[in-house]
């Protein structure tokens, strides 16, 4: 039964060969038969090494490994065997979604610790709360261009950071670090007066 097997796995292996020789060629229909055929095992192969990954994120590093597979058709060497060749493609894409993964998670949880960044003030402030026009300005001399931006944006004009994102080019995370820090630099500058 295990010599079945590995016949069967040679056979499919030859299949492969074939197909990509034919796609190397020119024949559109092979190709797109090769492409399914590695669909399923990279599909495999991505759940097995990737199983932390949403379904939906598991099918994008597919997707990725299917382009490159694509870009580098034409760097597969007929003499040699195909799958270890689509196999090296596919744990390299592997490595770069996992690198990816991981500064995102690390991105996430840094921007998790940041202090809020929306003003604490009910809505029904007293007049003590009021803060001077002129001493806002004078605040708000002592921030960077990034942060007078964002202070312009998120608390002057009330845009949302998405908004703000949109409007001013920078990331909804280097807004909200933005205005975090101009917050907090105009808070010691507006309290010493």
């Amino acid at each position: 039964m295990a010599a079945k097997s590995n016949q069967d796995t040679a056979q499919e292996r030859r299949a492969l060969e074939d197909l990509m020789r034919q796609a190397q060629a020119g024949d559109a229909r092979a190709y797109q038969l090769l492409l399914s055929e590695v669909a399923i095992r990279v599909r495999r192969l991505v759940s097995r090494r990737a199983p932390w990954l949403s379904p939906a994120d598991r099918e994008d590093v597919v997707q990725d490994i299917l382009l490159s597979v694509h870009q580098a058709r034409a760097t597969w060497d007929p003499a040699r065997p195909f799958l270890p060749w689509m196999v090296a493609i596919a744990r390299a894409r592997l490595a770069d979604n996992a690198r990816r993964y991981a500064r995102r998670a690390t991105i996430d949880l840094a921007l998790s610790d940041l202090a809020e960044t929306f003003c604490d003030l009910p809505t029904n402030y007293n007049s003590e709360s009021v803060v001077n026009l002129l001493t806002v300005r004078k605040a708000m001399k002592g921030l960077t261009p990034a942060e007078q931006q964002a202070v312009n944006l998120l608390r002057l004009r009330e845009m949302s950071l998405a908004e703000a994102s949109a409007a001013s080019g920078s990331s909804v995370a280097a807004l909200k670090v933005a205005i975090h820090r101009a917050m907090r630099k105009m808070k010691v500058t507006i309290w010493k007066d």
